[in-house]
């Protein structure tokens, strides 16, 4: 095929030279010497092997090629495999992503829980506590009034028995002396 494109190439080209004047290609001396003198060319190197230099230089660079198309279509393949390994592990990722806030949001919740529990008992704890310490106070302010009016009692009925004037006025400073210490 390839001899045969070049053939037909030295055999029309003086023809579509020739065409644009009105006298035949072989008739015209300048044509006929041209186109002689490229077949003797074109003989000389086909015999010298340079049309098979050419055609195996042209043959190695179109397999070249070949090699390339060849590897970039792997290429791409591959590139489309990692794209679609990507894309689902992106998906895995994202619903894993959404497994993990689920389960956050489940978490705070119970936490948010335990901690209003928490909260309460404290709470409780306290008023316990509060109320505990309110009930020894007042058990305490209870026996101190006791004492006091003991204490009253007991030197108001001393000083009455002893038989001294003064026992209305210690009875008035003890009334006085219980009235200061409930307050």
């Amino acid at each position: 095929m390839r001899y045969a494109l070049l053939t037909s190439l030295l055999v029309f080209a003086p023809v579509a030279h020739a065409a644009d004047d009105k006298v035949a290609w072989y008739a015209d001396p300048t044509t006929a010497t041209a186109f002689a003198a490229l077949v003797i060319f074109l003989t000389l190197i086909g015999f010298m092997g340079a049309y098979k230099f050419i055609f195996g230089k042209l043959d190695e660079r179109a397999a070249g090629i070949q090699n390339q198309i060849d590897e970039a279509r792997a290429l791409r393949e591959e590139a489309s495999k990692l794209m679609a390994d990507a894309k689902k592990k992106a998906k895995e990722a994202d619903a894993a992503a959404d497994d993990i806030i689920k389960r956050a949001k489940a978490d705070a919740s119970a936490m948010m829980k335990q901690a209003k529990e928490d909260l309460k008992a404290k709470v409780a704890r306290r008023e316990a506590q509060a109320e505990a310490r309110i009930a020894r106070a007042e058990a305490d302010a209870e026996a101190e009034v006791r004492r006091v009016a003991a204490d009253a009692a007991t030197e108001a009925a001393r000083s009455i028995l002893s038989g001294s004037g003064e026992s209305s006025d210690l009875f008035d400073k003890a009334l006085g002396e219980i009235d200061k210490r409930l307050n």
